[in-house]
């Protein structure tokens, strides 16, 4: 199917950038729904058949019936109650993508038909500029097809990684809280380089494109990280001196503690 219908119950902050992705890349039909009329009437300018609840207090289940992948895009608490909603209105053979932390596809499961395959996907915040990595799990009813067309809905937006749903929780360690250790590390650099006497501006200039370069130079040489950072570390010079204080440091070590912490709330809300 390499057009298909593609239904979102709920346009929030990630859900909509996958939204915004796929109408960039050229999607058939969309349809969307939303709480208010006026976000609706912004929808409707870009091409999508969009649904005000407000208006349409059964616009979730219109929608979903509609389409052949249905993508739930509310608030983690209400995903189970969506999936709920919507069950007696979905196709046979349709596909429900929930993007919910701490929801296991068993619970969404739970309330649907058995002829609708579930898959999670952990999408990351960087979709919003079209450089996400998004982690996709099938379910125990979905088929290699039912994951490729989650795929294709992912791609939309950036790199995609198949892996079992017992993987989501640690995925999303990496890639979805990753951008923050990013941002702080960024944050952490521009403050050293004002406490040096840089002003904040040229601090936010040398860091930000220090970083930028950095990482448009790992993808175009695809070589080692450590190889690169050898070759910017001279012997006896000053970047060797400040990895080595990097390196007592234990970054590594806080990298681990601060994952499992990620992961250890991951399994909290997984568990209610």
């Amino acid at each position: 199917m390499s057009q298909p219908t593609i239904a979102f119950l709920g346009t929030g902050s990630m859900s909509g950038a996958i939204l915004a992705g796929l109408l960039r890349a050229g999607a058939g039909r969309v349809l969307a729904t939303n709480r208010s009329r006026e976000k609706a009437a912004a929808l409707a300018q870009e091409g999508v058949e969009a649904i005000a609840l407000e208006d349409e207090p059964g616009g979730n289940r219109r929608a979903a019936a509609e389409a052949d992948l249905v993508v739930l895009g509310v608030k983690p608490y209400g995903i189970v109650d969506l999936a709920r909603e919507v069950a007696g209105d979905l196709r046979p053979g349709s596909v429900v993508v929930s993007i919910a932390a701490g929801t296991p596809i068993a619970a969404i499961e739970a309330v649907l038909p058995e002829g609708v395959a579930v898959v999670r996907a952990m999408p990351n915040t960087p979709s919003h500029v079209g450089l996400g990595v998004t982690g996709v799990a099938g379910g125990s009813r979905a088929s290699e097809a039912d994951v490729a067309l989650a795929v294709g809905l992912f791609e939309a937006v950036g790199e995609v990684l198949v892996v079992d749903e017992a993987q989501i929780d640690a995925l999303s360690t990496i890639s979805g809280s990753g951008p923050a250790y990013v941002f702080m590390l960024v944050e952490e650099l521009t403050g050293a380089a004002e406490r040096m006497g840089f002003t904040a501006e040229q601090a936010a200039t040398m860091v930000q494109g220090t970083f930028r370069g950095a990482m448009e130079l790992l993808a175009a040489e695809q070589l080692p990280p450590a190889e690169l950072r050898r070759r910017v570390t001279s012997p006896k010079g000053t970047t060797e001196r400040a990895v080595a204080v990097l390196q007592d440091a234990r970054l590594g070590e806080v990298f681990d503690r601060a994952t499992a912490a990620a992961l250890a709330r991951a399994q909290e809300l997984a568990a209610g």
